[in-house]
């Protein structure tokens, strides 16, 4: 039960957000994913690694304002891997990582990075969700990480809810009543103004992209749809990200629909009812990077329209329907483009924002 979780140790390390750039769902449609069952996770005994790494941006919201610049952090840890989950816990300066696959293999391991040591732990909880990609993941003060959904092969997919308590090291699967989402991968969740889970948009087996709207409520264990009645939302897709703004807003940017490798469109939801936000914005993705700062959303990367990997890094800023681009200094290099399809294993940081 959720009553017997209990928070993550409080760190007087500063808090810490961090950039996906490697999990969301896959950027073809899920035949392409891998027809072997989900691998299961080492058994082992928890180990520790040096600094390491898995294609993750790290921002700093304590860092003041000013010029921003790359820098690699040398680190080992798992392996590579793409369309996995990356979480952070603010307080304990942690982030988590969760399944994805590697072409072939389909993990279900879970690992903790510190963000102040750049040491990657690997857990072993007794029991764990099955292995998966494409999934979602969110951390909820009280419980701990969340994730839902996900894919483990060309026909498996998952429309589950598990928690993770770090303090017990065990994995929980959640009770869910209601209406409960179509089984999907490559969907988006954030943690609303009301504490509830909110996920929109998704794709399943049967080539089927969704356009619902649902949140579930951890102290009723109850799934509602939000689906506006009339019909005016965002085109079905996966592939894209979604967020609550400083206002109390739901945004959705980006993604792929059927016929359309990636999409460019922004929008909100509020009292029930979506709004697209004309502005200018980046060109076309999908399966970008992103990270909340300072009353805006940083994007990074992605996968383009005709299917190229980017490299670009940009301000949505709440309540401005313009992007501003956000451009690093120095002459040392930064991340190779990419999207969360792509199989990498390294680590760099932002710094200056």
């Amino acid at each position: 039960m959720l009553g017997g979780m209990r928070r993550s140790p409080r760190s007087r390390l500063p808090a810490l957000v961090a950039l996906l750039l490697l999990g969301a769902c896959a950027t073809t449609p899920a035949t392409s994913g891998p027809s072997s069952s989900a691998a299961p996770s080492d058994p082992g005994a928890t180990t520790t690694h040096a600094p390491s790494a898995t294609a993750t941006v790290l921002l700093s919201p304590s860092a003041p304002p000013g010029p921003v610049a790359w820098s690699q952090v040398d680190a080992s840890g798992p392996a590579a891997r793409e369309d996995h989950t990356w979480t952070v816990d603010p307080e304990a300066g942690v982030a988590y990582l969760f399944g994805g696959r590697d072409g072939t293999a389909v993990f279900g391991d879970t690992w903790a990075y510190d963000l102040a040591t750049d040491a990657w732990t690997q857990l072993a909880p007794e029991a764990s969700p099955a292995g998966r990609f494409g999934h979602e993941a969110a951390w909820v003060d009280g419980i701990g990480l969340v994730i839902f959904a996900g894919q483990a092969s060309v026909d498996a997919f998952f429309g589950d809810l598990w928690a993770y308590d770090p303090v017990a090291n065990t994995w929980s699967e959640l009770p869910a009543t209601g209406a409960l989402p179509t089984p999907r991968y490559g969907s988006c969740a954030s943690i609303g103004p009301d504490g509830r889970l909110w996920i929109s948009h998704g794709f399943t087996q049967d080539q089927a992209r969704f356009s619902d709207t649902r949140a579930y409520d951890f102290d009723t264990y109850r799934w509602t749809d939000e689906t506006p009645a009339d019909g005016g939302r965002p085109v079905e897709r996966c592939l894209h990200g979604c967020w609550w703004t400083d206002e109390g807003e739901l945004a959705l940017y980006a993604g792929q629909t059927t016929g359309t490798t990636a999409l460019d469109d922004r929008w909100t939801f509020a009292d029930g009812t979506w709004t697209r936000i004309e502005g200018s914005l980046p060109s076309a993705r999908n399966l970008y990077a992103r990270a909340r700062h300072d009353g805006a959303t940083i994007v990074f990367g992605g996968q383009a329209i005709d299917a190229s990997y980017l490299g670009d890094l940009w301000l949505l800023a709440d309540g401005s329907a313009d992007a501003a681009p956000i451009l690093p200094v120095g002459d040392g290099p930064g991340p190779v483009g990419r999207a969360s399809d792509s199989a990498l294993d390294d680590v760099w940081t932002l710094a200056g924002l």
